[in-house]
């Protein structure tokens, strides 16, 4: 199979639903012509479900952000489906989570052992998740991509993660900088919300995704996240060979539109 990803290896987190970004990546990249390794956190038979509906079987490895020995042995682990001459060519971050008194208007009340669970899962594990795959990237030069969301504003209801959301900007310039004499671009996709498990669990999800999706001068879909999915392809792709540091938003046009 020919394509804008052609014989590279992706490593894609974050698959839980059909209706999640990471599943559409997954799909996009493997008939772009990706070999394609998901990870799974806890629920790995639902993962298993899931990656069945995918064009191409594709191999699971466990993986939880938070345990350092899995960190160490993810490389090892991810290297066992990639060929006698293991490398990556990409790494796909779509990992966030926010315990519920971080999230639905409660910023003011949220203890900090919350939002460091906020922050350490959204926003540092996309340097720990680098980190631990980087001898694999620096092989042949590189991609990491994360999920992000638009952190110039502070939006309702999203509170703590707003916050984890900046950070992860942050981390991800940082990483830009240090690994980019290692041949390891890391870019950010800043999507429009979309109607997902996670997005579930966001208390007042509905009149945040109402007030994002009425400034969005093309207008913006919650059913549909391959907007989003294709950006993170083409970012994985090298037609992006010399960008970094970077967020592309994929929302519309709301990011920009001041009413």
């Amino acid at each position: 199979m020919s394509g804008i990803l052609s014989g590279k290896n992706i490593l894609v987190t974050g698959l839980l639903t059909e209706k999640s970004i990471a599943f559409h990546v997954a799909r996009l990249a493997q008939r772009e012509g990706a070999r394609v390794v998901l990870t799974a956190y806890g629920r790995r038979s639902l993962v298993e479900l899931i990656a069945k509906r995918l064009p191409e079987p594709a191999p699971l490895v466990d993986l939880d952000v938070c345990d350092q020995e899995q960190l160490d042995s993810l490389a090892d682990r991810v290297a066992e489906h990639l060929g006698p001459d293991p490398a990556l060519d990409g790494v796909v971050h779509s990992i966030a989570y926010a315990p519920q008194d971080a999230l639905g208007g409660n910023f003011l009340n949220t203890a900090w052992s919350s939002v460091a669970t906020s922050v350490e899962i959204s926003a540092f594990s996309l340097k720990s998740l680098t980190v631990a795959v980087a001898g694999l990237l620096e092989r042949r030069g590189g991609a990491v991509v994360g999920m992000d969301s638009d952190a110039q504003q502070a939006w309702p209801y999203y509170d703590w993660m707003g916050v984890s959301k900046a950070a992860l900007e942050a981390t991800s310039r940082y990483l830009a900088r240090e690994l980019g004499g290692r041949g390891i671009r890391c870019n950010l996709v800043a999507a429009g919300p979309i109607r997902s498990t996670a997005a579930k669990s966001i208390p007042g999800f509905q009149a945040l995704a109402e007030a994002s999706t009425a400034r969005a001068p093309l207008g913006w879909d919650l059913e549909d996240p391959e907007p989003a999915a294709r950006a993170v392809v083409a970012l994985l792709s090298d037609w992006f060979p010399r960008t970094t540091g970077e967020i592309v938003h994929v929302d519309g046009g709301t990011h920009m539109a001041g009413a």
